[in-house]
């Protein structure tokens, strides 16, 4: 029995603050709400957890550095010899065809390995959470990268965060964290001291 996975796929592309990376944006969701993936190379498709047919075929293409894919857009990382207008309409169109030939994403697994994961959050990171969906997330999606929060420490009011897709080695991700996320972060949540990226 099949069943249809997508309607009729409409998709666009935006630019992101990094010229390396491209935002390319379908009109269903890909990734169940708050989930992000990020994926360096092709082996960690694979694995339990993240595993993702989809990254797996856009690694397939060379000029392919990182994947990344979250709500419903991928970023895709290029290498720095290749050009966005030597690739751009090739990949598009291959992405497109995936979803009109109703191939999967994720693994089942991963969905259910992911939507599974509940844990007992402090009233100060539900806060922190809070503020990052609400305000933060938002604004880091529509560049093609993503926010998700890592841990807080309670003794001196760190919190680390995951900036991944096209914030992952941008120049101005720095920036970004500690002119806007830190400032927004301390000022709504006063446990908060600072702010730090992992993974950066």
């Amino acid at each position: 029995m099949t069943s249809t996975l997508y309607p009729a796929t409409s998709l666009y592309t935006e630019s992101s603050p990094n010229p390396n990376s491209m935002k390319f944006v379908v009109n269903f969701p890909l990734a169940p709400e708050g989930l992000s993936f990020d994926y360096a190379d092709a082996s960690e498709a694979l694995i339990n957890g993240k595993n993702s047919p989809l990254v797996v075929a856009l690694f397939g293409f060379d000029f392919v550095k990182r994947v990344f894919i979250a709500s419903n857009f991928i970023t895709v990382t290029k290498d720095d010899e290749t050009e966005w207008e030597d690739v751009l309409v090739e990949l598009k169109q291959y992405i497109k065809a995936y979803f009109n030939e109703q191939k999967p994403v994720f693994a089942q697994q991963t969905i259910d390995d992911n939507t599974t994961k509940l844990e007992a959050d402090s009233p100060t990171v539900q806060k922190i959470k809070s503020v990052l969906d609400q305000y933060i997330r938002p604004a880091v999606e529509s560049d093609g990268g993503a926010i998700s929060f890592h841990s807080f420490d309670d003794e001196n009011g760190t919190v680390k965060v995951l900036l991944q897709g096209s914030c992952s080695g941008c120049p101005s991700s720095t920036l970004t964290l500690k002119a806007g996320i830190e400032n927004l972060l301390t000022r709504l949540v006063p446990e908060v001291k600072q702010v730090e990226a992992e993974g950066v």
